[in-house]
């Protein structure tokens, strides 16, 4: 009688298929776990839109239920800040007149306000000698009086050299336009080390003898074109043009 065979004893421990179910459960657990992330709602936006439904005057008063996206808010934010710029112009001008009165500046410089801001007109013997774009030693003052007031303000700003139309001819300034431009550069380059403002904030523009503002017609109308114009920029001017452009 042949023995029996004895039946093979089972694998110990798990079955195998428990091990492919359980890395497919883990798999779909993570899956659920990126998609729950993915979809977190802001609970602030939720609380608002919550609260939206349950005062309809929300919804009369206020186009957009969350206060940071209403549009007309922000337009409101922004006159204001543009108000208090137009004040800081406004409050410059009136700095730069007094200066100028009290130091008998008022016949070669002259300071108004523009749409484009506020427009400082020095005339050459202010600032250079003839032919030349070296500071002479007494533009220092006004210079420092302008410095020391855009230290406190952010805005713009623009320097313009202009000339009469004399032809000049020298190895430094072969023309009216190196000399104007130079001359630009020279007042930027001192208002910027001397009083540590930021570069970024100046253009100098030299324009030559294109435009005068008087006809070049003799020696009185020669002076009043040889000029330096610093203009403090209105924000609202240049983003004006910003738009039309």
């Amino acid at each position: 009688m042949k023995p029996r065979r004895r039946s093979p004893e089972p694998p110990k421990g798990s079955p195998r298929w428990m091990v492919t179910f359980s890395d497919l459960v883990t798999l779909i657990l993570v899956f659920f776990i990126l998609l729950f992330s993915m979809s977190q709602i802001d609970l602030m936006k939720f609380q608002a839109l919550s609260d939206s439904f349950r005062d309809r005057q929300v919804l009369d008063f206020q186009p957009s239920i969350i206060p940071a996206e209403n549009p007309e808010q922000n337009e409101e934010i922004k006159e204001n800040e543009d108000s208090g710029q137009s004040d800081s112009l406004d409050e410059l001008l009136t700095e730069i007149q007094s200066f100028l009165d009290k130091n008998g500046l008022e016949k070669v410089i002259v300071a108004n306000r523009t749409e484009r801001g506020v427009v400082l007109v020095l005339q050459e013997q202010v600032l250079f000698e003839s032919g030349d774009a070296s500071l002479i030693d007494s533009s220092y003052s006004f210079l420092d009086k302008v410095g020391t007031l855009l230290a406190n303000m952010p805005n713009l700003v623009k320097v313009e050299g202009h000339t009469d139309d004399r032809p000049i001819t020298t190895y430094r300034y072969p023309s009216n336009w190196e000399l104007s431009a130079a001359r630009a550069s020279t007042v930027i380059r001192y208002l910027t080390e001397k009083h540590n403002l930021d570069s970024h904030r100046f253009m100098a523009i030299g324009y030559g003898e294109t435009r005068p503002i008087v006809p070049n017609s003799g020696p009185q109308n020669w002076e009043k074109n040889r000029r330096v114009e610093i203009i403090i920029s209105d924000p609202k001017f240049n983003e004006d043009n910003n738009n039309h452009n």
